[in-house]
């Protein structure tokens, strides 16, 4: 089973590659492939999050720091293998820091495609953790702060939490 895990993660890592890859052929501009990238981040995020509560047996988050402890210590081994660090934000409750030491969605990248400085080559990250936490009717703005790829010595991820979305079926008994 665990070696499937990682045969299955070296499939979507070299997949994710060629993916990039075409997109930076499709699109001219870097902006472009960043949306594109968050986008379809953002609709594996929002099927992701069914998946993820069936398999992790989570009890319901009762803050953003729990929220955020179990994005990274759950679901992000549980789907790539890896646990990021946590950092918090010295003036607000609301903003979180994903430390990844090691990324493996740029494990066979050595560096960015030329002429591509604006690219955020790991964005669908981003996507899949702002469609996974609105599912769960959290609000976010998720985005890097700091890439490897771009000559950092991590990458880092931001989650900015915005407002506890209504859920629909509440609203409606009122």
């Amino acid at each position: 089973s665990i070696r499937n895990g990682i045969r299955s993660r070296e499939l979507f890592v070299l997949t994710y590659g060629a993916l990039v890859a075409q997109l930076c052929k499709d699109y001219e501009k870097d902006e472009d492939v960043n949306k594109y990238l968050d986008r379809m981040g953002y609709d594996i995020g929002i099927r992701l999050v069914e998946d993820f509560l069936a398999r992790s047996a989570v009890k319901k988050c009762r803050s953003y720091s729990e929220t955020v402890d179990m994005i990274a210590q759950v679901a992000f081994k549980m789907y790539l293998g890896i646990t990021p660090s946590v950092s918090r934000s010295n003036t607000t409750e609301n903003e979180f820091f994903l430390i990844l030491e090691n990324n493996p969605l740029v494990d066979f990248v050595e560096e960015l495609p030329a002429g591509r400085t604006s690219l955020c080559y790991c964005n669908i990250l981003c996507g899949v953790i702002r469609g996974a936490l609105e599912m769960v009717h959290l609000a976010a703005e998720v985005n890097f702060i700091q890439d490897r790829l771009k000559g950092d010595d991590f990458t880092e991820i931001g989650i900015t939490f915005l407002k506890k979305l209504e859920d629909k079926k509440h609203k409606r008994n009122k």
